[in-house]
């Protein structure tokens, strides 16, 4: 990426540099190339078999060069704007007595989303060992009335030296002679610890899973924003086009899905499914299933509770436990009055749960060796750079050009898994990556199919049940899902 800094009121352009599109290598075995990051210079990789076929890496590069700088917030409480607000939030600043600059920030453009000019205002700039003039410079600013916050130049997206700090499991398919899962844990709505989930598979590897729902009841909080398929059974619909991993046994893809779920009574007639194992909303239809894990709400709908043979045993108010080999269909609503008409004790209701790639237009069969994995954006297609982040719900300036700790996953043309954790969010330990560097890394290690799952606190990597990078948070934070290698 190209810098240039003037201070005072002048724009500042970051830019983002274009991306080589063939992939590099292929096969299961590490890159002898320099790391894609950062300058020239040493990279320490330090390796363990942890099984037969399953190697880990711990891998370092960089050095940190960068310190601090204070960003002023606009009016909406973010750190960017357009640049008649950062203007008007600069001279603010200068009005107070403060020398601010005005930064322009380029967001990347992905496949599916054009490049973004946004720009920033900030005042200083101070050493890595000297946060506190920082702090201090932000708490002027609030005496003066202008909302500030202090900020690594680390994090920006712009040119770095690093540090990184990785680890890197990869499986080859010659040797390996286990398997690939995913897993919710205990149930749907409830949040685990990737490691508690490792113990629950006897997994020999793992890392935490896609995106999860945090704008819900906090007991339901587990639900995956993405598509879920755990052993065959669909646990979460998704969001139609998304990206998504599909495992079947040692096999496993990235494509783009699209779950479809139809409830069918007994009197032929027929209805869609809205969602799986979530809180249901106004004029709903919620399906859940054992796995659910916690009662549904008490919200004055109607539910029908059916057995595995879908003999309907029970219409009852809406707000009551998931019976263990049972499913229960939640509507709200003139839904409610579908199953009213449509669903009455001792008749029947079927479920047609279908998940399409749309890729090749074909179902994805759900056999007990089937798990499917979403909420997450997809990096790499056929070894090329191809970053699907609007239709993934991320074509943002923090998820796109940001850095973050980041978990990523993907395969290479060997049919092995890679796995990925970049630790972020430590100042002088190590930076973390944007999205585009979270591509180039996958393509550095020779993955020909590549997604990036959730990040930030998030991202743990376990081995034998152990955590084996640095969180952010301090420790290992709960979350909704987690992909395991398993014996």
């Amino acid at each position: 990426m190209s810098r240039r800094l003037i201070v005072g009121l002048t724009a500042v352009a970051v830019t983002a540099t274009a991306i080589p599109a063939q992939a590099e290598r292929a096969g299961s075995a590490f890159p002898s190339s320099a790391f894609p990051l950062g300058t020239a210079g040493a990279t320490t990789k330090t390796q363990r078999t942890v099984a037969p076929g399953v190697d880990l890496f711990n891998v370092t590069h960089g050095k940190p060069t960068q310190g601090w700088t204070v960003s002023l917030l606009m009016p909406n409480g973010h750190d960017n704007g357009p640049l008649s607000t950062a203007q008007t939030v600069a001279a603010a600043a200068e009005a107070a007595g403060f020398t601010p600059s005005v930064l322009k920030i380029v967001q990347p453009a992905a496949a599916d989303a054009p490049a973004v000019e946004r720009y920033m205002v900030r005042i200083g700039l101070w050493t890595l060992k000297q946060r506190a003039k920082a702090d201090k410079t932000v708490k002027e600013l609030k005496k003066a009335g202008i909302r500030a916050k202090t900020d690594y130049l680390g994090d920006d997206g712009d040119q770095t030296t690093g540090p990184w700090d990785m680890r890197v499991v990869m499986v080859d398919p010659r040797t390996f002679k286990g398997s690939y899962r995913t897993s919710v844990g205990s149930s749907v709505a409830k949040r685990e610890t990737t490691s508690s989930m490792s113990k629950q598979v006897k997994a020999i590897a793992g890392v935490n899973g896609g995106f999860f729902n945090i704008h819900t009841a906090r007991a339901l909080q587990g639900d995956p924003v993405g598509v879920s398929v755990v052993g065959g059974r669909l646990l979460s619909e998704g969001v139609p086009g998304r990206s998504a991993l599909v495992i079947t046994g040692r096999k496993a893809r990235i494509t783009e899905l699209r779950a479809a779920v139809t409830a069918i009574s007994s009197d032929g007639a027929r209805i869609e499914v809205k969602g799986v194992n979530r809180a249901a909303g106004a004029e709903d239809l919620v399906l859940y299933t054992e796995e659910f894990g916690a009662k549904t709400a008490a919200d004055g709908g109607t539910e029908v509770v059916f057995d595995a043979r879908g003999r309907i045993v029970k219409v009852r108010a809406a707000g009551g436990a998931v019976p263990r080999g049972h499913q229960v269909l939640h509507g709200t609503g003139t839904m409610a009055d579908w199953l009213y008409e449509h669903a009455w004790e001792t008749w029947t209701l079927r479920i047609d749960t279908k998940v399409v790639d749309l890729r090749t237009g074909r179902a994805v069969p759900l056999t007990p060796e089937t798990y499917v994995m979403g909420g997450g954006v997809g990096l790499l297609r056929n070894g090329r750079v191809r970053i699907t982040a609007a239709a993934d719900g991320h074509a943002s300036v923090n998820m796109m050009l940001r850095r973050h700790p980041r978990t990523i996953v993907g395969v290479d043309r060997s049919g092995g898994l890679i796995l990925v954790t970049v630790d972020g969010r430590n100042p002088g330990v190590s930076v973390g990556a944007s999205m585009v560097e979270a591509a180039q890394i996958m393509r550095w290690l020779g993955a020909k199919q590549a997604i990036n799952f959730d990040g930030g606190g998030s991202t743990a990597m376990v081995v034998r049940h152990k955590v084996v990078n640095r969180p952010s948070d301090g420790r290992e934070r709960t979350v909704g899902d987690a992909l395991f290698v398993t014996p």
